[in-house]
């Protein structure tokens, strides 16, 4: 290419990089709240996990870890306690965005951060933990340091991962990966004090089972879910990728869940976004994997 050349493409392709740094910053801005000095999550060579692990693969994709990570609090808040846990004891109501952001940097911490930053994010919610309490409708008592709560609470998370990751990511992924991926992904749950905490597939779906007959739906379950769905985006630009998050986070949970919630999008709908899904994953590992 001639000098001319290359002068004539250069505004072009400074305008795209800064599109593209522009996007990739509103993106950011999802999971790390600037005003608080929060920062990316830097890859540590002594996290807890090493380098080139499963569990590395399914947490580093952007897409795929806001589907999954929708589709883990739909799951979640069908159990009574865990939904309590949520209403009683936060301020999603006012602060939604937050408690997301909250969530998805203690996943990066505790996967790609220095062990003793991981540790030490473990210890906080732990702390966190020890003064949710409170009593259901029915009178029974909870606890967030319930190690059967606890368990629920990250079983769905794991499943949910992995499943967006299979279902928008990498479909290929191997049965041995994904039991891979539950044993690595167990080290937190225990540390966190889950008990029991699956360490494969097989284990987690069995695990899913065995809490199916305690959940249900019920008014504060659909109002929690309507805040998650509907939560206004951080900016015009991001609505559509959050809309198309949304219906994929409803398209990869269990049928069973989606009768619970009432939500069954159809078919063509499911198809249209499938790709839609695909498409917005891509856009994201293109702008992120140029920085």
């Amino acid at each position: 290419m001639t000098a001319t050349a290359r002068n004539h493409f250069a505004p072009g392709a400074r305008l795209s990089e800064r599109l593209r740094a522009r996007f990739v910053g509103q993106v950011r801005s999802v999971f790390n709240d600037a005003s608080q000095g929060e920062v990316p999550v830097v890859p540590s060579d002594h996290a807890l996990y090493p380098r080139g692990s499963v569990i590395w693969r399914v947490h580093g994709d952007v897409a795929t870890m806001m589907v999954g990570g929708v589709a883990a609090l739909l799951l979640q808040m069908l159990h009574p306690a865990a939904l309590a846990g949520v209403w009683d004891h936060s301020h999603f109501r006012n602060d939604m965005q937050g408690r997301l952001r909250r969530t998805a940097r203690f996943i990066a911490k505790t996967t790609y951060a220095e062990k003793t930053e991981a540790e030490a994010a473990i210890a906080r919610v732990r702390q966190v933990h020890d003064h949710v309490r409170g009593t259901l409708p029915d009178g029974t008592p909870y606890s967030a340091n319930d190690p059967e709560l606890l368990a629920w609470v990250h079983v769905c998370e794991a499943l949910c991962f992995l499943d967006a990751w299979r279902a928008f990511g990498e479909p290929g992924i191997s049965r041995r990966d994904q039991d891979a991926y539950f044993a690595q992904a167990a080290l937190v749950a225990r540390a966190l004090g889950a008990d029991p905490v699956p360490e494969s597939r097989a284990e987690a779906e069995a695990l899913i089972r065995r809490f199916r007959p305690a959940l249900r739906a019920e008014t504060r379950t659909r109002e929690v879910a309507r805040m998650v769905l509907d939560q206004p985006a951080l900016s015009r630009a991001m609505a559509p990728m959050q809309a198309v998050t949304m219906q994929a986070a409803i398209g990869i949970l269990p049928r069973w869940a989606q009768d619970l919630h009432g939500l069954h999008p159809a078919p063509l709908t499911r198809h249209a976004n499938s790709a839609a899904t695909w498409a917005m994953a891509g856009t994201l590992r293109w702008a992120f994997r140029r920085r």
